[in-house]
């Protein structure tokens, strides 16, 4: 379906030309499809309003109004107190395809792009690290690649996985290629500096696992090649995850 979108086959009512009403639309849009694609997980709380207006450029009103659309479709919940703030309830209602159509359709070739030049940057990373870490970096992949393979809860696994990313490119020694990695990482996650998790998929997990594992062991011995090839390979699984929510969203019957 997503390659007859992109081809120009359009399923009536579904896919024409959106118009966006007001910028608290289009950020309560991204907000619901970052929570679909898993930058913030169910039982998760979002950034404060502060942090969200910086992150997305726009002011905390926008914010404020945004959230409280995500809360009235049961997206979100507020909660009062010392850790309140607003905590994902759900990764998915009927609300949710229209967004993540208005979000991922027109962005999708861009997003391809990015896919490929992401997997191009944590390749050159992980090249890099095979031949400059550390037995202190190896110490720290390590302890998250232990901390990924026990981790009991999806916001666990997210966790963990992403500080073994960012110690792989910490490895590589050049501070212009961790900003460039985060960067990706950012404008492919829409805005949010969250790797993009999906919903709890144990094959996913047993496929990553085995990648870590691997990318270190050739960290460790030095193969730069294997390293690379390997890493290269791993971040598809940000673009299965993005294209699996994109589909999802143009088979969904609900919310057209």
């Amino acid at each position: 379906m997503l390659g007859r979108m992109l081809d120009g086959d359009r399923p009536p009512g579904a896919l024409g030309p959106v118009r966006v009403p007001s910028v608290a639309t289009e950020v309560a849009d991204r907000l619901m499809t970052a929570i679909a694609i898993g930058d913030y997980l169910p039982g998760e709380r979002l950034p404060g309003e502060r942090e969200l207006a910086a992150l997305l450029d726009v002011s905390r009103a926008t914010i404020r109004e945004a959230i409280g659309r995500l809360q009235a479709v049961g997206i979100v919940e507020i909660r009062r107190g010392r850790t309140g703030g607003a905590y994902v309830r759900t990764s998915w209602t009927e609300a949710t395809a229209p967004a993540v159509r208005r979000v991922l359709a027109p962005r999708w070739p861009e997003l391809e792009q990015l896919f490929d030049l992401r997997g191009l940057v944590e390749g050159m990373a992980a090249r890099a690290a095979a031949q400059r870490r550390t037995d202190e970096h190896l110490d720290v992949m390590g302890r998250a690649l232990d901390a990924y393979a026990g981790a009991a809860t999806l916001a666990e696994e997210q966790t963990a996985d992403g500080a073994f990313h960012a110690a792989v490119v910490a490895a590589a020694g050049n501070p212009q290629l961790d900003a460039l990695s985060r960067d990706l990482l950012t404008r492919v996650s829409l805005g949010f500096p969250v790797e993009p998790y999906g919903e709890d998929d144990p094959q996913a997990y047993r496929q990553a696992l085995g990648e870590h594992r691997a990318m270190y062991e050739a960290i460790r011995d030095g193969d730069a090649e294997r390293a690379g090839s390997i890493a290269e390979r791993h971040f598809t699984l940000t673009a299965d995850v993005m294209r699996a929510m994109l589909e999802r969203s143009l088979s969904d019957p609900r919310g057209t």
